[in-house]
């Protein structure tokens, strides 16, 4: 894989809009690697949670995340979230991360920080796709490839109770709605790095659409827009 010209393909949206389970499908795809930037600001809220920083505190956020070593490991597929080799990938999944994480994410010094960690990982896994909330915005604005998903509030919060559900977690639907419709205030009014839809991004609403019809438009656009050669073959393309 790495023989091949680099491809960024950014995705961008407000929570639950399926972007992680998108992303690594549409990377099976094509043939990329997924790099999943909410875990980073997640693993940022568990360690406000766990170890006591305060939550509205960026420059001890990001202080703490340097001294205890932020990374992925590229091993597993998707890649696994680990922080000084705890693996956080199940934990930064849980209830209170979910609320804590909006503030953490509006801290302008481990914004900073988490952004150049996502460069410096582009830069070392080239052929990407990588989703959040401000890839092609502010990270990859350069991307081959910008997209943005959204959906309406009312399906990503049913959306989220039945992803909860199935992992035998409790989940009330209104109390979920109003999260979500918190969490996109907060990412669209933040100073650094607001939630927007990038400059040139193709926009796709995944309100009425199952997974396989959502990836299935994604790698129409992506491989619409990249040379061939660059991706994987098509899988009807592929041999049985």
């Amino acid at each position: 894989m790495s023989a091949r010209p680099g491809v960024i393909v950014t995705m961008d949206g407000p929570a639950g809009t399926g972007k992680s389970s998108v992303a690594w499908n549409l990377a099976q795809r094509l043939g990329l690697e997924v790099l999943d930037t909410g875990a980073m600001y997640r693993a940022a809220a568990v360690v406000a949670i766990d170890e006591g920083v305060a939550a509205d505190d960026g420059a001890a956020l990001a202080a703490r995340i340097a001294e205890e070593g932020l990374a992925f490991d590229w091993s597993s597929r998707p890649p696994r979230m680990l922080l000084g080799g705890r693996d956080l990938t199940e934990r930064i999944r849980d209830a209170d991360v979910n609320v804590v994480v909006s503030v953490v994410a509006r801290q302008a010094a481990l914004r900073a920080a988490l952004v150049e960690a996502q460069r410096v990982i582009g830069r070392a896994h080239p052929r990407l796709v990588t989703e959040g909330r401000d890839q092609g915005s502010v990270v990859f604005p350069d991307a081959q490839v910008r997209l943005y998903l959204d959906a309406h509030p009312e399906v990503r919060a049913r959306r989220r109770v039945e992803q909860m559900r199935s992992q035998g977690r409790p989940a009330d639907y209104e109390a979920v709605l109003r999260a979500i419709q918190q969490r996109d205030h907060l990412d669209e009014t933040r100073t650094d790095g607001p939630l927007v839809c990038p400059q040139g991004a193709v926009r796709v609403d995944t309100s009425g659409l199952s997974l396989d019809q959502v990836v299935g438009e994604l790698e129409r656009i992506v491989r619409a827009s990249v040379p061939a050669e660059r991706l994987a073959p098509p899988r009807a393309a592929q041999p049985a």
